[in-house]
């Protein structure tokens, strides 16, 4: 299982601050880079996926993976002064290469979702070299919208004024999943729902303000999609407040290095909500690189003698 892998974790200095690394397995294996949703680490974010043994035996025996978090939404986190600069997009996109140079590593996979999707895309953008491919989780790649950013100003100045309230949770439980995982009167909350509540419960209000800052004042990239010439594999669920926006992005981007997968049912975290419905596209995507899945004889025979 995943839980059971070695985890290390390192504090990356960077031009714009300190950034958390957790890595989890051999750092001999290709990288995969993750990047999660505001207010969200790769506890909350990629758990689910990771915690499914199909989908955790077959990235952990081709990558060795590196989960990025947003300054400050890191397990532990120390809080960060309201005056501290406020990184950019760039700046969020630019801390990514340190990460890559600070470990050595050279073309690695991303995997983001929706403003961690951004994050990575904007990199692949500004340095085409270092990225072998893009999966994307209900990605975001214009600029907001008028009602989003409206959604984001207020949730900004909550989080401010209150630090992460019941309304900041609420929006964004809003954000992450379906109307079927968080319940109703008559329906109680799934148990992701409840252990994400737990965990935002976690969050340092001042980080989360200055990233949902940074991705309120984002730009259009849908111009420059098309001369990104990585393999991409878009995944969206359908009552993703983000779905639009991975249509727009899918049909922006070169269909001869791209796919998208529409998911039933599902909300923005599909990593979380339905994780097993992304097994297959990705073992077809990652085949294109020459990566394979581990018969499941293989990888008990490997972990029986780890």
């Amino acid at each position: 299982m995943y839980c059971k892998i070695n985890l290390q974790e390192y504090l990356v200095k960077t031009r714009c601050g300190m950034v958390s690394v957790a890595l989890f397995g051999d750092q001999d294996k290709p990288a995969l880079v993750t990047y999660p949703d505001l207010a969200l680490n790769h506890i909350s974010c990629f758990q689910g996926l990771f915690f499914s043994p199909e989908v955790n035996s077959f990235l952990l025996h081709n990558f060795c993976i590196y989960h990025i978090s947003p300054p400050g939404h890191e397990v532990g986190a120390a809080p960060i002064g309201s005056d501290d600069l406020m990184p950019s997009v760039d700046d969020l996109a630019d801390q990514v290469l340190e990460v890559l140079n600070f470990f050595g590593l050279g073309s690695v996979m991303c995997m983001g979702v929706a403003a961690g999707a951004y994050v990575l895309t904007l990199f692949a953008m500004k340095y085409r070299q270092r990225v072998l491919g893009l999966i994307l989780v209900s990605p975001l790649c214009r600029a907001p919208s008028w009602t989003e950013w409206l959604v984001n100003k207020v949730m900004s100045n909550l989080l401010y004024f209150y630090g992460m309230c019941g309304v900041v949770k609420e929006l964004l439980l809003k954000r992450y999943f379906s109307q079927e995982v968080r319940g109703s009167v008559e329906e109680p909350e799934s148990d992701i729902v409840q252990a994400c509540r737990r965990l935002l419960d976690e969050r340092q209000s001042i980080s989360v303000q200055q990233f949902l800052e940074a991705m309120n004042g984002r730009r259009d990239l849908s111009e420059g999609l098309r001369k990104l010439h990585c393999r991409s594999l878009i995944f969206v669920g359908e009552n993703s407040p983000f779905h639009s926006e991975a249509l727009h992005m899918t049909s922006k981007l070169d269909r001869r290095y791209s796919a998208l997968v529409e998911v039933q049912a599902c909300g923005s975290i599909v990593t979380e909500e339905q994780p097993h419905a992304m097994l297959i596209p990705l073992e077809y995507f990652l085949t294109g690189f020459g990566l394979y899945r581990p018969s499941p004889r293989s990888f008990f025979h490997r972990k029986a003698w780890a």
